[in-house]
């Protein structure tokens, strides 16, 4: 099984990868970047590693491994 990680100090917010996640695995999390941005969460126990969020991220936020 494939294992997903995430690089929130690349996050912007934009939420791209929240739509596109089928399982609702990703949400706006509470925290704040650096850069001023709140960032995403992911659940790991929802997340079916489809790779979904992956291919929309504009700012390679994550990876499958």
């Amino acid at each position: 099984m494939e294992k997903i990680s995430i690089d929130v100090s690349r996050c912007k917010g934009c939420g791209y990868c929240i739509c596109v996640c089928p399982s609702g695995a990703i949400t706006k999390s509470e925290e704040v970047s650096k850069k001023g941005y709140t960032v995403i969460s992911v659940d790991e126990s929802k997340c079916v590693q489809c790779g979904s969020c992956y291919k929309m991220c504009p700012d390679y936020v994550f990876q499958i491994f």
